[in-house]
């Protein structure tokens, strides 16, 4: 599994760490920036890591970092093909795997710590995408331009 890493300045220190963790776990990093605490616009590392992602032909994932997570959720989504999802703890970053196949991985370095980051990170890195259909229903009308869904529940 590849993963792509990004962060503003704000997240620098928690990529650092993160990537860390993850290298000695095996996992093979492709950092896209930033490389110090210097100011950086988040919108620019979403969009390099997501062009990056969605043009992968690999199984990979990506996490991205800013202050609070949402700049970079926000900017990642504008991009075709990504399902970020900014998680604080690990429930929620579990569920955006298996209920919404999310595909990048947001954290606030100034809300989570490094500890619970990581505990976030695994979460999401061991769950997959549910196999049931409502689920594969619900991330198909996601994809859908200008929401022309039909009305189901289940």
């Amino acid at each position: 599994m590849i993963l792509y890493m990004g962060a503003d300045h704000a997240g620098y220190p928690l990529k650092e760490f993160l990537k860390s963790h993850l290298t000695q776990q095996g996992y093979e990093i492709q950092d896209v920036g930033v490389y110090s605490e210097d100011p950086a616009d988040y919108p620019d590392i979403a969009h390099q890591l997501t062009e990056r992602l969605v043009q992968e032909t690999r199984p990979a994932l990506g996490i991205l970092i800013c202050g609070t997570g949402i700049g970079m959720s926000i900017a990642a989504n504008k991009r075709a093909g990504v399902r970020a999802a900014n998680a604080s703890e690990p429930v929620s970053a579990a569920l955006a795997r298996e209920h919404n196949n999310a595909n990048i991985l947001c954290l606030g370095a100034r809300v989570v710590g490094p500890e619970l980051a990581r505990a976030t990170v695994e979460a999401f890195l061991r769950t997959g995408f549910s196999p049931e259909d409502r689920h594969h229903r619900r991330v198909q009308k996601l994809e859908l331009v200008g929401g022309e869904t039909t009305s189901r529940t289940g």
